[in-house]
């Protein structure tokens, strides 16, 4: 198999498992208790937040661990939300957020709030100067994601943050797509909130965490007892949060290494379909990006038909983002973008991981070209292009 989908989810590396297996097992206690094997539990649980804190250049009270990085989306937009109402109920988001952010939004509007989509260039660019311009006297929260999960274009966040501070505006971002391939410091891209998620750096599925600037108050999500600092009810899960702290160690000691491949090797992958394939559309910003998405639209035929085609031949790639492959809708993305319905149809998002080998892309570089010309070879549409001389 090929696993060309670490947008989608990583596999757990095997030094992470390891560091769980005695959480699940031996040492099962109960943090919120007082006993020796309960006692340990916390350790390793306030082990892992110092960990991460260390990571973003946080205290370690500024981390709340979660359910995954759509608990964190939430809570950070719906919590701050309801903290500051009286101040006003105006939010900024994009139209090319994560969906754990857009229906957040939705779901805050029915609850009489007003919520700006900002629309992206071409590229999937925000400019500051829309931000600037969304800005209101009741604006009370800007929401805008550090790197796009389906064509990998990175946002220019610290600016955006240092509008909002002027501004007296709180910024969240959700950070999981860019978490261990850009720098997530917050207090150098300026944010009060930051989302992250265990399972996009060969950590486990079942946790994340949000980072919350002292100071920004939250009405919590969930009520219960007094963990995470009285701001997340439940008790913690201990395994998962080693096991994100275990995630975060390795990418201090090997994330440079990982990040240099894996753009190396999209780089490779990049040019060998422009190069082998014609009539495709790469997307996303050119530069301005992270370094494992390569993202395309084919025209003149389905994503579908090309993910259904490689999965055949043991190759696993992605037509958008995981959480919406379910739909037949084409990407929200792309068309906020600015790609018509019948282009972003034909998108197909390809994301490397620190297992991937240049032989394992010369190999999808040699079976791509003949399922995408099969595919065309059935396509009304692409016999009409080629009738009109467009190809």
């Amino acid at each position: 198999m090929i696993y060309l989908d670490h947008a989608a989810t990583t596999p757990v590396d095997p030094e992470v498992f390891e560091a769980m297996a005695p959480y699940l097992q031996a040492e099962y206690g109960n943090p919120s208790s007082f006993y020796k094997i309960a006692r340990q539990a916390r350790g390793a649980v306030e082990e892992a937040r110092e960990r991460l804190a260390a990571y973003l250049g946080c205290q370690p009270r500024e981390i709340l661990f979660t359910g995954g990085g759509t608990e964190a989306d939430n809570m950070a937009i719906k919590g701050l939300a309801w903290a500051r109402q009286d101040k006003g109920r105006h939010i900024i988001t994009t139209q090319i957020e994560h969906h754990a952010v857009l229906h957040t939004c939705k779901f805050l509007e029915k609850q009489g709030f007003e919520v700006t989509y900002l629309p992206p260039d071409r590229d999937g660019l925000i400019a500051v100067e829309q931000v600037a311009e969304a800005i209101r006297d009741d604006t009370i929260l800007v929401s805008i994601m550090h790197s796009n999960n389906e064509v990998g274009t990175i946002q220019p966040i610290a600016e955006i943050g240092r509008l909002c501070w002027d501004r007296k505006v709180r910024l969240h971002c959700d950070g999981v797509q860019s978490l261990g391939k850009a720098n997530l410091k917050v207090d150098e891209i300026n944010v009060d909130m930051l989302a992250i998620s265990a399972h996009k750096i060969y950590g486990p599925k079942g946790v994340g965490a949000l980072y919350v600037r002292k100071g920004c108050r939250l009405v919590p999500l969930l009520d219960g007892g007094s963990q995470e600092f009285n701001r997340r009810a439940g008790t913690e899960n201990v395994a998962g949060i080693v096991g994100l702290g275990k995630a975060i160690e390795l990418l201090e000691k090997r994330g440079a290494e990982d990040n240099e491949l894996v753009t190396r090797l999209r780089d490779r992958l990049t040019a060998g379909v422009l190069e082998r394939i014609p009539a495709v559309i790469p997307t996303g910003h050119p530069t301005q990006r992270i370094g494992n998405i390569s993202s395309f639209c084919f025209r003149y035929i389905e994503g579908e038909g090309i993910l259904l085609s490689l999965d055949f031949e043991d190759v696993c790639v992605s037509s958008g983002s995981a959480c919406t492959s379910g739909s037949l809708d084409p990407s929200h993305v792309l068309l906020a973008m600015g790609y018509p319905h019948e282009v972003a149809h034909g998108s197909i998002r390809m994301s490397l991981g620190r297992h991937n080998t240049e032989a394992e892309i010369d190999r999808v570089l040699e079976i791509l070209p003949p399922i995408v010309e099969r595919l065309r070879g059935m396509s009304p549409l692409w016999a009409d292009a080629v009738r009109r001389g467009e190809v």
